[in-house]
């Protein structure tokens, strides 16, 4: 480290060896941040020179899964050395390797978007065969698959014909079928968005094993779509909006249209699938294939499976809760703070009165306590119901896209309101029997409040995303009404 400090000549620093590597392409390679920074003080030109596969030093740091190194060697790399292939190559090796997690917000301090911001303007220039050659095409797909959105939006807009003419390799789709395949919401409303600008239809494709796009909604979503999602019947709830939402936007005879089923043409005549691009009449298919909604049901069956086991056990758990609550704020109603008159039978805070200035009238604070009690016991009671309801269901498909999500959202929020009633009655009875004791009435209260805390704090974001599953917009709504 020293030798490279202090004494080494920077003409040498660019001698290679007979594989084209120099001192910092091994670097690179090895992730030797602090050899890099070194080398690089001695001389910059190093980040120009390539290996012997005409791979750029950030290149190789990429290549070897270095994101701290890729970071660095990008920053400090010039920018017309990224202009061309080696931009789109770098930014297509970022996506594939995915450094920068499977769908994690790339901000614009990352390598990822600013290979974009700075590679991008330079493929304006381009024809069509120089855009493909670039990797251009592969690197949209990439990042369609692997959860990247801004990437892939950010390449459509350098060259608009990817968005009809680009045809991923592995499937013959094209980036708005993609774009659904994998989840991708935000490609395809903004893909949706625009062929709805200039007048086309991109709607109107086939994938080589005759899927039309509602086929391609069908089909279960990857694995990292779904594990972002909260328990398996919320699961099912997404991709039966999901699969809504295409329907919504596709001819209607596509619902009826069957893929080849079995054996491809491409498979069987050693060519490519014929596409229906014509959005006419639906063409006869060949037997034995699946409508939609038979690949739906075929692809969601364990899925179904698990959603009802997992609804019952919420309805189960939540119902034993419930039940427990109702038994106590039941029992607490007939048993009121200060007992009952012996003579009218009236429970005694109820018209009690205090001669003491600084001690105030238990009465407010009384009928506070039984409308607490009232409040818990109702929404205790309402919330049982409606997992009573949850659990006699019969757990078909509709069932998981409205009426058992509307229950399970009614039954929570009821259960949460019957435990924060249900503490608040609790202070308050504690204050009744402890007035002026402020010094137990105030950390006992607070104490109270845990519980309430610990509830909202758990459940609070399954509940916001079953809301707004049950309740939000549809995926082109905004887009179909404009």
């Amino acid at each position: 480290m020293t030798i490279i400090g202090t004494e080494a000549d920077s003409c040498q620093l660019k001698i290679t060896d007979e594989s084209g590597n120099t001192a910092l392409s091994f670097a690179a390679r090895s992730g030797m941040m602090e050899i890099a920074k070194c080398l690089l003080e001695k001389n910059k030109d190093l980040l120009t020179i390539p290996d012997g596969d005409d791979m750029l030093p950030v290149q190789l740091a990429c290549r070897a899964g270095h994101e701290d190194m890729t970071r660095y060697l990008y920053r400090e790399t010039r920018g017309e050395c990224l202009r061309g292939n080696n931009g789109f190559y770098l930014l297509e090796e970022c996506i594939t390797k995915k450094m920068f997690g499977t769908r994690v917000k790339v901000d614009k301090e990352s390598v990822l978007f600013d290979g974009v911001g700075s590679v991008a303007p330079q493929r304006r220039a381009l024809d069509e065969d120089e855009f493909v050659q670039s990797g251009a095409v592969e690197a949209t797909f990439q990042a369609i698959k692997n959860g990247i959105p801004e990437i892939a939006i950010e390449i459509a807009k350098v060259n608009t014909n990817i968005l009809w003419n680009g045809i991923d390799p592995e499937d013959s789709r094209n980036m708005f079928a993609c774009a659904i395949a994998h989840r991708q919401e935000e490609v395809a409303q903004f893909l949706y968005e625009f062929n709805a600008r200039i007048s086309t239809n991109i709607v109107f494709t086939d994938d080589r094993d005759g899927n039309n796009l509602l086929h391609l909604a069908a089909k279960l979503a990857p694995r990292s779509h779904l594990d972002y999602i909260s328990g398996a019947a919320l699961q099912l709830q997404s991709e039966l909006r999901w699969f809504e939402a295409v329907e919504g936007i596709v001819p209607q005879f596509y619902n009826h249209q069957k893929n080849h089923g079995g054996e491809t043409p491409s498979q069987k005549n050693g060519g490519e699938a014929p596409s229906q691009k014509n959005g006419g009449e639906a063409p006869s298919q060949k037997n034995g294939g699946e409508t939609p909604s038979e690949v739906f049901v075929k692809e969601h069956k364990q899925l179904l499976k698990e959603a009802e086991e997992w609804m019952k056990k919420i309805a189960e758990s939540f119902s034993v809760v419930g039940t427990l609550i109702i038994t106590v704020m039941f029992a607490v109603a007939f048993t009121v703070p200060g007992g009952n008159d012996q003579n009218t039978g009236f429970p005694i805070f109820l018209s009690k009165t205090t001669d003491s200035s600084t001690v105030p009238s238990p009465t407010v604070p009384f009928m506070v306590f039984v409308v607490s009690d009232a409040i818990s016991l109702f929404a205790a009671t309402s919330s049982v119901l409606m997992f009573l309801g949850i659990y006699a269901s019969r757990y078909a498909y509709n069932d998981f896209f409205k009426s058992l999500p509307v229950k399970l959202v009614i039954g929570i929020s009821s259960l949460f309101i019957s435990i924060a009633a249900m503490m608040v009655a609790f202070c308050v009875a504690l204050f009744i029997m402890l007035q002026g004791r402020l010094w137990i009435i105030i950390p006992v209260t607070l104490l109270a409040g845990i519980p309430v805390i610990i509830f909202v704090l758990s459940l609070s974001p399954c509940l916001v995303e079953l809301y707004t599953l049950t309740f939000g917009p549809g995926i082109f709504d905004g887009i179909k009404d404009h």
